[in-house]
């Protein structure tokens, strides 16, 4: 284990200089989350298909029951059950309107060094236009069921079930349970529990009381996380490593236009519609997935009806609950309902990223409204919500409890709007008649190939380099 020893080191001392004046460190983190039998447990394991364009290239790395789609380079690191999804990427000859239409020189490749993402998901969409055909996560150290959505990174380190989306971050600290979508920021530290989006036109700030955090998600001395939602999430661990334990597993048997991952876990009496997406580490339980639904990486349906065209995003949790056609569910949401306090959500609502609905009797939130923050009453939804028509004559500043927004609402909800709407034709929800095709579709038959670790000698522990083109 001596080699791997010594790569978790170097990426310690490369994160802590670029940290420094933080007076951070993250070695407690990484000794006290990395288990080096585990390592050597799990496979690794890549994904082709005839639509995404392959290059896999792995040096001096543990990259330990991680799932590879698209073009990835991975050195110097370690990616510990990690999905890294790249099936997003731009291509050559894309061009991106907001840099004057140049067209890229070639195709985009997600390029991983130097750094530790512990069980973490990267989704590919970048944003980063000074350097748009390399999505890089350099120099980097991400905890437990974190979202690198769109990001790219330099320099930092990501607490338990955080979020970066679509932005870029150069030495910058973000705490467990936080989610940012804010352009891009230098030498920050965002507080746990913050919800902050910021663009030109409009900001939304939330940021939950440490209290009522500390109960769902909250972290020890070493950042190793604890709380309701990962206790959550750790009893159900078993059901994905025992997909690790067979090679060859039958298919689940879903409609032709819906795609159901190979490493997703479907249990109980699970019904797929149409156009369905169910993406790997995906947990369906006694779930009801209408027409055009997604379950994105990481989330969790359980005892609960998706009536049609819903979006789970990826670490979303929805327990117990009735979602109206078309709502939105965002990144690491937890909506903890039980079968004696069940929750219904009206059509068209938006449930914004790490919001926490944990009821204690049964609650309705009508359609077509904006969700937020803490809610466990029917007192609470009045202070955590705003119906959409309501926001759309936001003009400049609406304060409802700890909330804060600013700006626009009409250009809030036209930009989120779009996002959905753009959602749900990738991941195929929209197919028809051969039109429209997306991930739903062009999942269905990947093959999947696996590499694993050195079991002793001079490099046990770590992953043999190898590269992979078609």
């Amino acid at each position: 284990m001596d080699q791997l020893t010594l790569l978790n080191d170097r990426i310690i001392s490369r994160v802590n200089i670029n940290l420094s004046e933080f007076d951070f460190d993250t070695e407690g983190f990484v000794k006290d989350a990395l288990d080096h039998e585990k390592m050597l447990k799990f496979y690794a394991f890549y994904g082709i298909t005839s639509q995404h364009p392959i290059f896999f290239d792995f040096k001096h790395s543990n990259i330990a029951g991680s799932y590879f789609l698209g073009k990835c380079q991975v050195s110097r690191s370690t990616i510990y059950k990690s999905d890294i999804r790249g099936d997003e990427l731009k291509r050559a000859g894309d061009k991106i309107r907001s840099a004057k239409n140049i067209p890229l020189v070639e195709d985009e490749r997600i390029v991983i060094r130097d750094s530790l993402l512990y069980k973490t998901l990267v989704h590919s969409n970048s944003h980063n236009l000074e350097n748009p055909e390399e999505f890089s996560i350099h120099n980097t150290i991400s905890a437990h069921h974190a979202n690198i959505h769109g990001s790219t990174m330099e320099g930092c380190f990501l607490g338990a079930f955080s979020t970066v989306d679509l932005m870029n971050l150069h030495s910058c600290i973000v705490g467990e349970f936080a989610y940012v979508q804010a352009g891009e920021l230098f030498h920050r530290k965002i507080d746990p529990g913050t919800v902050w989006i910021r663009h030109p036109n409009f900001e939304f700030k939330y940021r939950f009381e440490k209290g009522i955090l500390d109960n769902f998600v909250g972290v020890n001395a070493s950042h190793q996380p604890r709380g309701l939602i990962y206790d959550f999430v750790k009893e159900r661990e078993h059901d994905y490593e025992k997909l690790f334990d067979v090679m060859n597993l039958e298919p689940y048997e879903a409609p032709q236009t819906s795609a159901v991952n190979r490493y997703a876990v479907i249990k109980g009496k699970t019904r797929i519609g149409e156009n369905v997406l169910v993406a790997q580490r995906a947990f369906l339980d006694n779930a009801i997935m209408g027409d055009g639904s997604n379950a994105q990486e990481n989330t969790y349906i359980v005892d609960s009806t998706l009536e049609g065209l819903n979006i789970t995003a990826h670490g979303g949790k929805v327990i117990n609950a009735l979602m109206g056609h078309g709502t939105f569910v965002g990144f690491n949401s937890f909506l903890n309902g039980k079968p004696e306090a069940m929750i219904e959500i009206g059509e068209r609502c938006i449930v914004m990223p790490h919001t926490i609905i944990d009821p204690e009797v049964s609650i309705r939130i009508p359609a077509e409204h904006l969700i937020w923050g803490f809610i466990r009453s029917e007192e609470d939804i009045e202070a955590h919500t705003i119906s959409l028509d309501d926001l759309a004559e936001v003009r400049d500043t609406l304060r409802i409890g700890k909330m804060v927004f600013s700006g626009k609402g009409s250009i809030f909800l036209d930009v989120f709007r779009k996002r959905i709407s753009n959602i749900l034709l990738q991941n195929g929800a929209r197919f028809h008649k051969g039109e429209n095709r997306g991930h739903a579709q062009d999942d269905q038959n990947i093959s999947f190939n696996l590499i694993q670790p050195y079991a002793t000698g001079k490099y046990m522990g770590l992953y043999p380099s190898i590269r992979i083109e078609p």
